[in-house]
């Protein structure tokens, strides 16, 4: 049995759609406090994705023994900044602009927990190159995406229309969407969750 330790609708979409069983136990540890700590420990910055998706994987994993529990987390670096979802729409406004013209990193990390321990461990990496866009295109997307973004970190959905936002993207498809799908169906396959 498989077990997705996230709430996210799109992580969901992306097993259910590849024809994956699973169940939904959201994980209950303080991502705040986790990021704290990391942040204390001198963990760096690009590390930080597989960190939150093995303690997501390991909180989860505990309260169901014998399960394998998927954790996934997903980060963006720009100019050695991480970003952390938007709080409102005026925080999404404020990181767009930020990222208007630049190259970021989407680092996704995904981990299988399996009775309190990992047991598989993955993270991937895209580029993306946002385009200089207007103030005027910046408002519509805002307006059209409306609350739809706070989900994300970078305050897009590149399966809609934040696909408009760019120039290139450089990766995986599914590392941008927050899973890294094929290689995950690898271990799953690995491990006969799914048919081989």
């Amino acid at each position: 049995m498989l077990i997705l330790a996230s709430a996210s609708a799109i992580r969901a979409k992306l097993l259910r759609e590849a024809g994956v069983a699973f169940g939904v136990r959201p994980p209950s540890l303080d991502e705040s406090a986790v990021k704290s700590t990391l942040h204390a420990q001198g963990v760096a910055l690009e590390d930080f994705a597989g960190a939150l998706a093995e303690a997501k994987a390991l909180d989860v994993s505990g309260a169901v023994p014998g399960a394998l529990v998927l954790g996934c987390d997903q980060t963006l670096l720009c100019d050695d900044r991480l970003f952390d979802k938007p709080r409102d729409l005026a925080e999404a406004r404020e990181n767009l602009l930020f990222l208007r013209g630049k190259t970021h990193q989407l680092i996704c990390g995904a981990v299988l927990a399996q009775n309190g321990r990992p047991v598989w461990h993955h993270v991937t990496r895209a580029t993306l190159h946002v385009r200089d866009f207007s103030e005027a295109f910046l408002e519509a997307y805002l307006k059209s995406e409306g609350s739809e973004i706070l989900s994300s970190v970078g305050c897009y959905r590149l399966e809609g229309r934040g696909s408009q936002l760019f120039d290139a993207v450089d990766g995986d498809f599914f590392t941008v969407l927050g899973l890294p799908l094929i290689a995950l169906l690898s271990a799953l396959r690995e491990r006969a969750i799914v048919p081989a």
